[in-house]
């Protein structure tokens, strides 16, 4: 077993110096290694800021500042990386570049050192596969800002030996990181099981369901996640989200449910990256605009009777709301011959609804004041199947599913991974515990059918655990 003192880092971007950081910090002498002695400087003067500042604060002493400083050896010669004992890769996102450079390393370090990457979703098995002692390289995934940050992927290749893991996850736990393990398949954990959130949304914005800041309330507010999907892509910038979507679309032989989005394409053609270039999905130069709530239903359409018929299902004179269940408003109000308004999950006090094009407008106004009387603020969209939370729930769920039973990672790190690593409300597994097997598996059967493409197909799992639940009930 490697006794890890000296740890290097390759690359002085904002993931490379974060990563010095976090060592430096927990007392190993780090060589930051570079081509360009400039960006080198850089990088380092910007952890000096940002320790001085929590120095500033209170929450650093200044000898603690000052020792994890000294700590940051700056290394433009790539062979002084020999005296490393964990040598850290945080390099351009390019499988060709990396594997050179893990050449290198292979050449250079003793057989002892251990060799990782920081990509988010390049092969480990690839990046290992023509290098002696391929035991020894793995993933070792963090997450921007690395310092605040507590998930660590810890991927393993397939030479990836457990001891090397083993060890890998300790020394997150000593950082003050939380390790999960995966295997090396495209996108590990989050980026993988993270791309429906991005994806539902591109399609709502393309089909016109919402404007985009509706769509991001909707997930946002509706939903619980701390972020919404469209401010989120602009905030680590459409070219990285793109090009991230793209390589998992590319690795999983263009499986239709990792299907990159024409409107971000778009966007990244047009040099739009989002917050970084000052325009991407929003106008960050100028105040984003706000979601348009439906304004406050008069008493004169007030309800005169309310019953509920079923779960999801209420009959308000005569109109039926009706919880999506991945129809549209439409197909509902043709099989019943009533008036139809279809509403989204609701958590909290938003309310996302779809209304018939068939319905008076008398109905749906009774719809929406019976929400309003809930106390509840009101966003309609199109007639879309599934809405925007459901669906998008629905295919996180899936895809988590997906990835447990493929063995890319167990239960309970998937979820810990997605609360962590991309701070969703709830772990994607719990949250289909919580919603229903038979309730998720329905739904996605309802949009396959609708759509008809295999990008909602259930995964097998979803349909084995939605029989076991209906068991269960029986």
């Amino acid at each position: 077993m490697t006794t890890i003192h000296t740890v290097a880092v390759i690359g002085s971007g904002i993931m490379g110096a974060g990563i010095a950081e976090v060592a430096a910090s927990h007392g190993h002498p780090v060589l930051v290694y570079d081509i360009n002695a400039d960006a080198i400087s850089r990088a380092i003067d910007g952890i000096r800021t940002r320790l001085e500042s929590r120095v500033a604060r209170g929450k650093l002493s200044a000898e603690a500042c000052e020792q994890t400083l000294q700590r940051l050896v700056p290394v433009t010669d790539i062979q002084a990386l020999a005296r490393a004992d964990l040598v850290i890769e945080a390099a351009s996102e390019q499988m060709a570049v990396k594997k050179a450079l893990f050449a290198q390393l292979a050449e250079i370090c003793p057989a002892k050192t251990l060799l990782t990457s920081n990509t988010s979703s390049i092969s480990i098995t690839a990046i290992a596969a023509d290098l002696s002692h391929p035991e020894r390289v793995a993933g070792l995934h963090f997450f921007n800002p690395a310092p605040v940050m507590k998930l660590v992927e810890v991927v393993s290749g397939l030479a990836t030996s457990e001891e090397v893991v083993e060890q890998l996850s300790a020394l997150a736990v000593k950082w003050g990181k939380q390790p999960v393990r995966c295997q090396s398949t495209p996108g590990f954990i989050v980026n993988r099981v993270a791309r429906p959130y991005y994806a539902e949304a591109w399609r709502a914005l393309e089909e016109q369901v919402a404007a985009p800041e509706a769509i991001d309330a909707a997930l946002r507010e509706g939903a619980g996640f701390p972020m919404g999907p469209l401010e989120l892509t602009d905030m680590i910038g459409q070219d990285v989200n793109f090009a991230v979507t793209c390589s998992v679309f590319n690795a999983f032989w263009q499986e239709r449910r990792f299907l990159p989005s024409l409107v971000q394409q778009e966007l990244v053609l047009a040099g739009r990256f989002g917050k970084k270039s000052g325009q991407g999905v929003y106008n960050w130069r100028s105040d984003r605009p706000a979601a348009s709530w439906l304004e406050t239903v008069s008493d004169a359409d007030s309800a005169m009777s309310v019953q509920r018929r079923s779960d999801g299902v209420t009959e308000i004179d005569g109109l039926l709301l009706i919880e999506t269940q991945g129809e549209t408003a439409q197909a509902l109000a043709n099989r019943y011959g009533q008036p139809v308004v279809v509403c989204d999950r609701q958590e909290g006090d938003v309310a996302v609804i779809a209304v018939a094009a068939s319905n008076p407008a008398s109905a749906n106004r009774k719809a929406v004041w019976h929400l309003q009387q809930q106390g509840k603020r009101v966003l309609q969209v199109a007639d879309y199947p599934g809405l925007l939370i459901w669906r998008t729930v629905a295919m996180i769920v899936n895809e988590a599913l997906d990835a447990l039973q493929k063995g890319v990672a167990s239960e309970q790190d998937i979820d810990t991974a997605m609360r962590l690593g991309v701070n969703y409300p709830r772990g994607p597994l719990a949250w289909g515990e919580q919603l229903g097997w038979q309730r998720l598996l329905r739904l996605l059967e309802n949009l396959q059918r609708h759509y008809g493409e295999e990008r909602y197909r259930p995964s097998s799992l979803l349909r084995q655990r939605a029989l076991l639940e209906s068991s269960y009930e029986s």
